[in-house]
């Protein structure tokens, strides 16, 4: 019920119940405050049974669509396009490519133009061997 509410606004609540009600009410309102919650807490409780008491197995199908609308909290509308776009690839541009030109289709730009280090045929790097060691570029690391 309090997701949103943290220690430090609970605190600041504190103080200024403090120095409203001052330090001889402020037990006494604190413990009216847990009562009411207790009470309304125990009314939603109530109220939940009886739907579920007279709605059946209906009141399953009832809180499904109500669950999904719960999931569209964390909702990312730039993450689905993509996925959608892209099939998943989280660089569809090959831009965070190791090589450094620019991208992973070939030497060109993203924009389709041949990159600076593109050559007219471009190469696969061969594969290594078992137990071969990957080389090693000093001005990369």
């Amino acid at each position: 019920m309090f997701e949103s509410v943290g220690w430090g606004e609970i605190l600041v609540l504190i103080v200024a119940g403090l120095f409203i009600l001052g330090p001889e009410r402020l037990p006494e309102a604190a413990a009216w405050v847990g009562k009411s919650m207790r009470k309304v807490r125990e009314f939603a409780t109530g109220a939940r049974q009886q739907l579920r008491e007279e709605m059946g197995p209906e009141f399953d199908e009832l809180r499904k669509p109500l669950e999904d609308l719960r999931g569209l909290r964390n909702f990312d509308p730039k993450r689905v396009v993509t996925q959608h776009l892209f099939d998943g690839d989280p660089d569809p541009l090959g831009l965070n490519n190791i090589n450094g030109n620019g991208g992973g289709n070939g030497g060109s730009k993203p924009n389709g133009y041949p990159g600076a280090g593109a050559t007219s045929a471009p190469s696969q790097p061969e594969s290594l061997k078992p137990g071969e060691k990957p080389p090693v570029d000093p001005d990369a690391t």
